[in-house]
């Protein structure tokens, strides 16, 4: 008993040591990047990264499929790029505008969504989804189909020019670090491991007394913010916010990210933002082909690794660091 006892405490300090490790090399790989790769290239890849997480806590720790989290994304970058290019506010404020107006938004669609679950909730989802679409459509403040255009970077805290390539990278850098740090520590706390145990088996976590749809909507709502978040940087990365942010193919190209990294997993998502955003920019000579060889990898990658890309190489370690520490524990019979 102490032996398997000490055995899966070598497998999770194994994991713990795996996953730093994986996070160092990245965050290493993220300072160095704009020096040999495009920026905005990168700062795009950082802001999808964010979505998708964003994404992942509500579909890999809740158990919540929504198919109009882009509502979030787009919403925030209109409003973003409205304050910030109309009434001249600091860049910094307008993102707090566009993510509280996202956090607000995700309110009200996830008081009115999680009274259904499954299909019936995704499908709720989709339909205020396609409603913030139709404003984006016809409100003047969106301008409509050429959405809000030539919206400027301003300055960090009245000091730092965002409109140097460097400095916008490594304030969108820090952006990233901060969300990703509010979901990393949310998915480890006490109200993380109730999502999870929601996720597992809600009858069981309602018998337990706990308000399963609070806890649902609370879990909704930093999904959505952390969205916003995402959206209202993107909108300053590309001075732009248009109708591809509240379209539906953004909710299905986040989902297509969770799933290819990994679908509850840390840093899944992180990667698979990176592939398919990837992608997009390399293979753009192709044109309308896009589209397909992107289904066709997914395809792929749902054949081949079934767990995402993350979660398949964390269960292709798992085995053998318990081989490793099967073998270091101690013989238990008699010499």
């Amino acid at each position: 008993m102490a032996a398997g006892a000490g055995g899966a405490a070598a497998r999770r300090q194994g994991g713990w040591l795996w996953g730093r490790i994986a996070a160092l090399a990245l965050l290493l790989f993220a300072l160095v990047a704009p020096f040999f790769l495009y920026p905005v290239f990168v700062m795009r890849a950082l802001c999808f990264a964010l979505f998708a997480c964003a994404y992942n806590l509500l579909i890999g720790y809740v158990g919540l499929v929504s198919f109009g989290h882009a509502a979030f994304l787009g919403s925030a970058a209109y409003i973003t790029a409205y304050t910030v290019k109309s009434w001249g506010l600091p860049p910094l404020i307008g993102i707090l505008a566009g993510m509280a107006t996202a956090a607000s938004i995700g309110a009200v669609f996830g008081w009115l969504a999680i009274r259904r679950q499954g299909i019936y909730f995704a499908m709720v989802t989709l339909a205020l989804a396609q409603m913030i679409y139709f404003v984006a459509v016809q409100a003047k403040f969106t301008g409509g189909e050429d959405g809000i255009q030539a919206v400027p970077r301003g300055r960090l805290f009245g000091l730092v020019d965002l409109n140097h390539p460097l400095a916008m990278y490594y304030f969108v850098l820090a952006i990233f670090l901060i969300g990703f740090a509010i979901i990393y520590r949310t998915i480890h706390s006490p109200f993380g491991q109730v999502l999870k145990a929601i996720r597992e088996n809600e009858p069981r976590a309602v018998s337990l007394g706990y308000r399963v749809e609070r806890y649902k909507l609370l879990a909704f709502i930093l999904s959505a913010a952390l969205a916003g978040l995402a959206g209202a940087v993107n909108a300053l990365v590309f001075q732009l916010a248009s109708l591809t942010e509240v379209n539906f193919g953004t909710s299905g190209d986040v989902i297509l990210m969770v799933l290819i990294g990994g679908l509850g997993t840390v840093l899944g998502p992180v990667v698979g933002a990176a592939i398919l955003v990837a992608m997009e920019n390399f293979l753009a000579p192709f044109g309308a082909w896009v589209t397909v060889i992107e289904g066709t990898i997914f395809v792929v990658c749902v054949l081949l690794f079934r767990r995402g890309i993350v979660g398949e190489l964390g269960h292709l370690l798992r085995p053998r660091r318990a081989v490793s520490s099967a073998s270091a524990a101690p013989d238990p019979s008699p010499g």
